[in-house]
């Protein structure tokens, strides 16, 4: 089966930035506490009127540009989003007529923060069985939109940012190898947008009651994710013939520093090999591991060759993983 390969990396962040000593301001917290913590300084923030597929447009824009791929090149179009423009149209529509892909299908995947390694899988599927030539893949978020900056436990996370890869058939062994996805929703409770949808439409009671934020039983999802970060990349791995060891680069879901230690200790890698910018930017969702993925190839750390894993675990709950030769 031919391998569908990224041919083009892009990601794009909101020029806002909302540092810790900002939310101190705003919340009952401190730097010190929050890097303690999470490792997070500073996260990006859109201004009013952005929204989701207006980052990712930006992201997808460089994608294409460094995959020298025209817009009526692109066949689908997969966007992984945890809060879209709206209802509908989708997201991916929007960005569909914006970018002027005439020629493209395109649909939003909802997975929560695990929407970078969903994307990623059902656009690979799509090049692998030689559906589509041409792929484009996006993670795009604004969780500062369903942010509760009144809840210390989520406020101090949650940020905005988009990321796109571009995926066409590989002609030699690289490109991705393998994908798995998960999901268990005996979690949900756990970290959940309580309304919104059709089930509690927005009330007076809803919006009183604050349902429209994100709500998040931290210490419970942090012991969950831990496992499922560590599950599924060592699943991956064995069932594709390798170990940690040979892996050139490991790009987790920038949640939380302290998530992607305990996984990485638990895979038995030292930090030098795992792509980590949560620091910078914060927990971006379904756009953190194509916004990590970008910066490590721009700046050089992700070579010809190089084996990588990606992982990934959100809300609902969902997680997977996906391994590639680069």
């Amino acid at each position: 089966m031919t391998r569908a390969r990224i041919v083009g990396i892009g990601a794009y962040a909101p020029k806002r930035i909302l540092t810790n000593k900002e939310l101190e301001k705003m919340v009952d917290t401190s730097d010190e506490w929050i890097v303690q913590r999470t490792g997070i300084r500073e996260r990006h923030i859109v201004e009013e009127g952005e929204g989701p597929a207006d980052l990712a447009i930006r992201a997808a824009q460089q994608a294409m540009e460094r995959a020298q791929v025209t817009p009526e090149e692109i066949d689908f179009i997969v966007v992984g989003t945890t809060a879209g423009d709206m209802h509908f149209p989708t997201t991916a529509n929007l960005v569909q007529h914006r970018l002027g892909c005439r020629n493209a299908g395109s649909v939003d995947v909802y997975a929560a923060c695990s929407g970078s390694v969903y994307s990623l899988s059902i656009g690979a599927q799509y090049v692998q069985n030689r559906k589509y030539r041409t792929v484009l893949c996006i993670g795009a978020e604004c969780l500062s939109r369903i942010t509760d900056f009144t809840d210390r436990g989520t406020c101090i996370l949650l940020a905005d940012a988009a990321g796109a890869a571009v995926l066409r058939p590989a002609t030699d062994d690289n490109g991705i190898i393998d994908t798995d996805l998960y999901s268990d929703g005996r979690y949900g409770e756990l970290l959940i947008q309580p309304a919104g949808g059709s089930l509690r439409p927005a009330s007076h009671e809803t919006v009183d009651q604050r349902q429209h934020f994100a709500k998040m039983k931290g210490n419970e999802v942090f012991k969950v994710a831990v496992r499922m970060f560590g599950e599924c990349a060592e699943r991956i791995l064995k069932n594709n013939g390798f170990t940690a060891a040979d892996l050139d680069l490991f790009v987790p879901h920038q949640a939380n520093l302290r998530i992607i230690e305990a996984a990485v200790k638990r895979l038995k890698m030292p930090m030098d090999r795992v792509m980590v910018n949560v620091e910078r930017y914060g927990n971006t969702g379904a756009a953190s591991v194509y916004v990590a993925l970008e910066e490590a190839w721009a700046t050089g750390r992700v070579k010809p060759g190089d084996l990588l894993l990606l992982a990934a675990f959100g809300g609902g709950f969902t997680w997977g993983a996906a391994l590639l030769r680069w």
